[in-house]
């Protein structure tokens, strides 16, 4: 048995957390592999609204079982926060999540490395959502990070001190003096109160499970060009966030991927800093903000918006041998005369369909238009109540990539997800 793998075309905020919640009931097993409660993953059910950080998106079916795998990095009050909240909805998380042992903590001086590097930024800011993920990564690097297994053994306060005191020699480079004794109190409870969950060796779990045939979903956070190593840098997430991330994050090997699941909206999106070739400054991108409801479901903070970007699409595709695509929020583009579709970039008068290595540079985006469509969709249950110039668009991103749209998804609630016939 493979493992098949979701994960995000774009610069997050695809849809990921609902399409997982639709796709879980066939299978087994749902594991986040990187990434931290930076993620913000929104599911919609029975009329109730639910976003999760950390835990995966198949927490909310019966007997299946939810993995936060080694390549996560944990805030325990962040995690206990959202443990206490899916409970309350009926999740049974004391028997459906299990945390990998070498999955690493965050820690209170995490969270203020952050703010003291975003600060020295100044006006180069990346649009970190301060929750301490990259200087948690970074620690992982550094081989001074503390990881959920380290809770248990005797030595844990001695080794929670030594890289605390390690921060503080930063915070003093910096001239940065503030600090959090309330949210340490509050720190080391939440991790007492995770000591009641099951913690296992999750590399040797989800491989057992695969030669047991029980199949598999790996859960990507953020988006492909949002990657450490290929995003749009330093514009980008800590974690590798393609494929590739999968098998360092879950421990799996490359031969055990399978079906590689990419999702992509109708159009784009981006929050924070960095380069957006597509990016809207005009009433067709607040409309797209408006009618999307696109405001970031960890921050709050409102997104950029942009047509789709074929020519990142591409790339992202070509980076994580996608094999199916999902196309999210459709019916945000009710209502448009045309649609707009980026098929190329012309730097210095040289027309490319490709990534460059610096997308800060002054780009042209070379557009192709197609027929909008003025249907709402959101009571769309089936491809043939679809419209026709949507069933061209789908068409015409299959023919761009390469790649078959399988889903569409006409609205935020699990049913408005139509699987589309070949």
């Amino acid at each position: 048995m493979k493992i098949d793998v979701l994960l995000g075309l774009q610069w997050g905020d695809e849809g990921k957390g609902k399409i997982v919640d639709v796709l879980t009931p066939k299978y087994d097993i749902i594991a986040r592999f990187q990434g931290g409660p930076n993620a913000g993953h929104t599911l919609e059910f029975n009329n109730i609204k639910h976003v999760l950080h950390t835990i995966p998106s198949g927490i909310f079916h019966e007997k299946k079982i939810n993995i936060i795998g080694n390549g996560v990095v944990i805030d325990p009050v962040i995690l206990k926060d959202e443990i206490e909240k899916a409970e309350k909805v009926g999740a049974d998380l004391k028997t459906n999540l299990l945390i990998s042992r070498k999955a690493e903590l965050i820690m209170p001086t995490h969270r203020l490395l952050d703010k003291a590097y975003e600060e020295s930024k100044k006006d180069q800011k990346i649009g970190s959502t301060l929750k301490g993920i990259g200087p948690a990564y970074t620690d992982k690097t550094a081989r001074i990070a503390l990881k959920t297994g380290d809770i248990f053994q005797n030595d844990f306060i001695e080794k929670y001190n030594a890289t605390k005191a390690h921060h503080e020699k930063i915070f003093k480079g910096y001239g940065f003096t503030e600090t959090n004794p309330e949210y340490e109190k509050e720190w080391f409870a939440a991790l007492e109160y995770l000591k009641a969950f099951k913690f296992i060796d999750s590399e040797i779990f989800i491989n057992e499970a695969l030669k047991n045939d029980l199949k598999t979903l790996a859960e990507g956070a953020q988006g492909t060009m949002l990657d450490i190593d290929f995003g749009s840098y330093p514009f980008v997430t800590s974690s590798n966030t393609t494929t590739a991330g999968v098998c360092t994050g879950l421990g799996v090997s490359p031969h055990k991927v399978g079906d590689v699941y990419g999702i992509c909206k109708a159009y784009c999106t981006r929050v924070g800093s960095g380069p957006f070739p597509t990016e809207l400054f005009d009433e067709t991108g607040e409309l797209l903000r408006k009618n999307g409801n696109e405001y970031g479901a960890t921050t709050g903070r409102p997104r950029r918006c942009g047509w789709l970007d074929m020519v990142a699409l591409r790339y992202s595709i070509m980076l994580n041998g996608v094999t199916k695509l999902i196309i999210t929020k459709a019916d945000v583009l009710s209502g448009f005369d045309t649609i707009k579709v980026a098929v190329g970039y012309k730097i210095n008068g040289e027309i490319i369909d490709y990534v460059p290595y610096d997308l800060n540079t002054d780009i042209e985006i070379i557009y192709e238009e197609l027929p909008g469509w003025k249907t709402d969709l959101t009571n769309c249950k089936k491809q043939k109540n679809l419209p026709a110039e949507l069933i061209n668009y789908l068409k015409y991103i299959h023919i761009k990539t390469g790649v078959k749209v399988k889903y569409v998804s006409v609205g935020p609630d699990r049913t408005q997800t139509i699987k589309l016939k070949q």
